[in-house]
C-alpha cells in the first residue's frame, strides 16, 4: 500500500503510530486484527521492518550495516537483500565488496546508494511488515521501478510513504491523507474518478488533467 499527502499529512506519523513509537490518542492501530498496544513492543518491532526517511549507516563494512539487527544473517540472506534492493552490482564493484568500509553516516555513498543500502538490511530481516518512510527519493525511475517489482515477491506487507504517483501506482491501494485524516483510499483508476484532491496531485506531477 501507498501512503500519499502533502507535507503534514501525517503519513510518517502513521508508521510512527504502527510503530508504536507513541500511542494514539484516540482510536486504535490494529494489525490482523490485534491492537498493537496489545502486543509487546520488542515482539512487534520484530516484525517490522522500518526504513525512515533519514538514512541511517554507521561507520563500519558494508556487510555490518546490512547484516545489522540481524547478526546471524548469512552471505546468501545478505546477497538476496542487496540484490532486491537494487545495490548488489554497486557493492560488488566496491574495493572489498561487503567487506569495504563505508564512513559515518555512509558519508562517502551517494544519496540513492545510501538509501537502497538502508532498504537491503531491512530486507535482509525479511519481517511480515516493511514500513517505508520516503526513502526512495533519490532513487530514478527505473531503479525504482525494479525495487517496487521486488518487493511484490516478498512475503511482506509493505506500507511505502511516497510523494511521488509513479510509485504509489504500483501498490496494490493507495491511501491519501489531509490534514491528519484519510481522505481518500482505493486504487488509482477509482482515485482518479473519485478524488478531487488525488486528480489535483495527478495533474501537479503530470501536467495534464486526468
Amino acid at each position: 500500500m501507498a501512503v500519499l499527502g502533502a507535507t503534514g499529512a501525517g503519513k510518517s506519523t502513521l508508521l510512527q503510530l504502527i510503530l508504536r513509537l507513541y500511542d494514539p490518542t484516540a482510536g486504535a492501530i490494529r494489525i490482523d486484527g490485534k491492537d498493537v498496544q496489545d502486543i509487546g513492543i520488542s515482539r512487534l518491532r520484530q516484525e517490522i521492518g522500518y526504513v525512515p526517511q533519514e538514512v541511517l549507516l554507521f561507520s563500519g563494512s558494508v556487510r555490518d550495516n546490512l547484516a545489522f539487527g540481524k547478526e546471524d544473517a548469512t552471505q546468501e540472506d545478505i546477497k538476496q537483500a542487496a540484490k532486491a534492493a537494487q545495490i548488489h552490482e554497486t557493492i560488488m564493484a566496491m574495493p572489498n565488496q561487503l567487506d569495504t568500509k563505508i564512513g559515518q553516516k555512509g558519508i562517502n555513498l551517494s544519496g540513492g546508494q545510501k538509501q537502497r543500502m538502508s532498504i537491503a538490511r531491512a530486507l535482509v530481516r525479511k519481517p511480515a511488515i516493511l514500513l517505508f518512510d520516503d526513502c526512495t527519493s533519490a532513487l530514478d525511475v527505473k531503479t525504482e521501478s525494479e525495487l517496487l517489482r521486488e518487493l511484490a515477491s516478498y512475503q511482506s506487507t509493505v506500507l511505502i510513504v511516497t510523494q511521488k504517483l509513479s510509485t504509489a501506482i504500483e501498490a496494490d491501494a493507495i491511501l491519501l491523507l489531509e490534514d491528519g485524516k484519510v481522505a481518500a483510499h482505493g486504487q488509482h483508476e477509482e482515485l482518479l474518478r473519485t478524488s478531487s484532491l488525488y486528480q489535483r496531485l495527478y495533474e501537479s506531477q503530470y501536467g495534464k488533467r486526468a
